[in-house]
């Protein structure tokens, strides 16, 4: 407070003169409130400030966020995931890498600070998977983003309503041991052509097709009851077809595998990168070999009835890695949502 004089009353008992003395200076009533306003305002506006800076701040050091669609998939279906880190921090992204189910991730750069891969939910096991994601700094920090979805329980094949297959007698009664041992020794084979899949990026950059037009008679994931048992989960779909009918690739690629399998008969393998296999069974006559670069609706094969069947018909398959997929997911994948480049 400020220092003012006073004179001291006559009568006080001692020596008369000047004194300072501290008093309060009070200032009138509206301008102080006018005052007391302007303090506020100041400190409101000082408040606003600090907080936007702050969440600012925050916005620039939140981490990348995972999304996986479908959010509730079928069990044994293919997946997208996609990585956004437009909310992230400066600090640019080298790299992104990931697993899902066992089954690396191939991450690809889709537009500003987004980045796109593929995935697949397992036939059989828990009732969800998760993707756990290492992000990749030039700092060399890393960021670990995981997302998960729960995976409806497929219904155990009913003999009553499985589709009914009459076979051979030599295909349901027990296989000796050699018989065992060669389903064995191509079943790895196969899960093998997935898995080197992806040691090359996609070779695709159209939309896949299917591979006949004609009618589906068996969908992924039925049953399959031979003479009266259940014997087996059908795991791809089946096109109607005549003995010699055209047979044509889904989509770009490299044929990995043309052989005679026990179950699946004459077989062609093309893998397309990325992780991405598809498979064509029971074939009277394959029209490539192991090696060959093919096209998005080329002539591959032929419709047969080779292996185990009740006749002639296409039984097409996929893979993502050593996984397998239902392969009508490939087709619906979008133009241009994940492809390599063209």
């Amino acid at each position: 407070m400020p220092l003012v004089r006073a004179e001291t009353p006559r009568a006080a008992h001692f020596d008369a003169g000047l004194v300072l003395i501290w008093m309060p200076i009070r200032r009138p009533t509206t301008a102080r409130a006018a005052g007391d306003t302007l303090q506020r305002r100041v400190f409101a506006a000082s408040l606003l400030a600090l907080t936007v800076l702050a969440v600012s701040a925050a916005a620039q050091t939140m981490p990348p966020a995972l999304t996986i669609a479908p959010s509730q998939p079928n069990a044994g279906a293919l997946v997208r995931l996609t990585l956004d880190a437009s909310l992230s921090s400066h600090d640019s992204i080298v790299a992104v890498e990931g697993r899902m189910a066992g089954e690396p991730l191939h991450f690809i750069a889709s537009g500003d600070r987004s980045w796109r891969a593929l995935g697949a939910v397992p036939i059989d096991g828990d009732d969800s998977v998760s993707a756990r994601v290492f992000v990749k700094r030039a700092s060399g920090a890393i960021d670990t983003v995981r997302a998960s979805v729960g995976i409806p329980a497929l219904a155990a094949p009913d003999v009553s309503t499985s589709p009914q297959l009459a076979v051979a007698q030599r295909f349901t009664r027990p296989l000796d041991a050699a018989t065992q041992a060669r389903i064995a020794r191509e079943n790895e084979r196969a899960r093998a052509v997935g898995r080197r899949a992806h040691d090359s990026p996609p070779r695709w950059t159209g939309v896949f097709h299917k591979p006949r037009s004609s009618r589906v008679t068996s969908q992924f994931g039925t049953g399959r009851a031979f003479n009266g048992a259940v014997a087996s989960r059908h795991l791809g779909t089946d096109f109607s077809g005549a003995v010699g009918a055209p047979i044509l690739a889904a989509n770009r690629g490299v044929v990995a595998l043309v052989d005679t399998f026990f179950l699946a008969g004459r077989v062609i393998y093309i893998d397309h990168g990325g992780g991405v296999v598809t498979g064509y069974f029971h074939l009277s006559e394959p029209l490539v070999k192991a090696g060959d670069t093919v096209e998005r609706g080329q002539l591959i094969g032929r419709v047969g009835a080779t292996g185990r069947v009740t006749g002639a018909h296409l039984h097409w398959s996929a893979r993502y890695g050593a996984m397998p997929i239902d392969p009508l997911d490939l087709v619906g994948l979008e133009q241009g949502w994940y492809s390599g480049s063209p």
